[in-house]
């Protein structure tokens, strides 16, 4: 049986190189890392025949699997002429990298709306998921779709599937084997919802990533580190257990060092 130790993986976010974070994966036996190939030193344009080549054989040797985590500034909910159309090259063009990549699944976000156009903001994101999904099932791909987190009431703009039931809408009316959920749970732990709903209110057995970072319960968007909030990290893996889900998780906070320092610690609570 896979300990949680090993299902414990590490999100190297924006400022890592790819190669670097493979090294420190290799080294510590990491086994599952998402990717982002948007800017430097990883910007899609960087990944190189030669590149991606070098990646694929760490990975390949070391048994690391690997996705990207698209940008959640990325509008999927876009409706603007000639900006959905950039979007969708976007999210297209990244899910073909992430196969070039030897990835086996690309983390996706349902959108933001501007407070006074939310229907049209969600129609408009169902129906580019659902292109995508489409796309997805031609290419072998996984989408997960990641519930967001709560921006104050008072903001202009807000992220889309924060909630349980904007979340439920997406997956309420796509239904496809390759739309999965990615459950940031310090994303629902800071929603009046919490934890506890979004796991009666979503069938487990569609989740593959569980994403992980302290936080304060109702407080604002964070990334501690485990102990540095009130998250309930054993309960959590107590619950996960029980409910039957088998993939893996995903440490999103500090630097590469801080995540691999809080894995062992993370373990240490299963």
């Amino acid at each position: 049986m896979t300990s949680l130790r090993e299902r414990i993986g590490i999100d190297l976010g924006q400022r890592n190189k790819i190669e670097d974070g493979l090294a420190a994966a290799v080294k510590h036996d990491v086994k599952y890392l998402d990717l982002k190939v948007d800017v430097a030193p990883n910007a899609i344009e960087t990944l190189t025949p030669e590149r991606i080549k070098g990646i694929r054989e760490i990975c390949d040797k070391h048994g690391i699997h690997v996705g990207i985590h698209t940008m959640s500034a990325v509008n999927m909910a876009e409706v603007a002429p000639h900006v959905r159309d950039g979007v969708e090259r976007y999210l297209f063009g990244h899910m073909d990298a992430c196969k070039k990549l030897g990835g086996e699944w690309m983390v996706i976000h349902a959108g933001y709306h501007f407070t006074s156009d939310v229907k049209m903001r969600m129609e408009a994101g169902v129906e580019r998921i659902q292109r995508l999904v489409d796309y997805a099932e031609k290419i072998g791909l996984t989408l997960l779709l990641e519930n967001m987190n709560w921006e104050p009431d008072d903001a202009e703009v807000h992220y889309l599937a924060h909630n349980v039931e904007e979340t439920k809408y997406y997956f309420d009316r796509l239904d496809s084997p390759n739309l999965r959920w990615a459950f940031t749970a310090n994303h629902a732990h800071i929603v009046e919802d919490g934890v506890d709903a979004f796991l009666a209110a979503f069938d487990i057995k569609r989740c593959d990533e569980v994403r992980l970072a302290d936080c304060w319960r109702n407080g604002k968007e964070e990334h501690l580190l485990p102990g540095q909030g009130d998250f309930d990290f054993p309960g959590l893996f107590k619950k996960l257990d029980k409910l039957g889900f088998t993939g893996h998780y995903m440490n999103a906070f500090g630097s590469l060092q801080d995540m691999i320092d809080g894995r062992e610690k993370l373990a240490k609570l299963g």
